[in-house]
């Protein structure tokens, strides 16, 4: 019988080992609440989240509840633009990156 792992462990492993797969993963986060899909940015930052800071120490940088971050980063949640803004910022602090926007005409 072979061994299955779950997709969330996997994806938090590597995050953990390889800087720039996390790196990825902020990117498209941000890239996808910026063109439409909030949904699934709001679970690639959940698992972000995860797999760097916690979610407890998301809560003590942001001053938020770790239930209340839980509930924003749900595919159904609401963050405020304050509180993503606030999430963005532990997360980029985490990995000592800054985000850059730039936009670009579509083909």
């Amino acid at each position: 019988m072979a061994l299955t792992r779950s997709f969330k462990h996997s994806i938090a492993e590597r995050a953990q080992r390889d800087p720039e797969f996390a790196l990825s993963l902020l990117d498209e986060a941000a890239s996808l609440f910026l063109n439409g899909e909030p949904e699934t940015a709001r679970v690639i930052l959940r698992d972000l989240v995860n797999a760097t800071v916690g979610f407890e120490e998301l809560a003590r940088q942001t001053s938020k509840p770790s239930k209340s971050l839980h509930r924003m980063l749900s595919a159904s949640g609401n963050p405020s633009m304050d509180n993503l803004a606030a999430i963005l910022a532990v997360i980029r602090s985490n990995l000592g990156v800054e985000i850059q926007v730039r936009a670009v005409r579509a083909a």
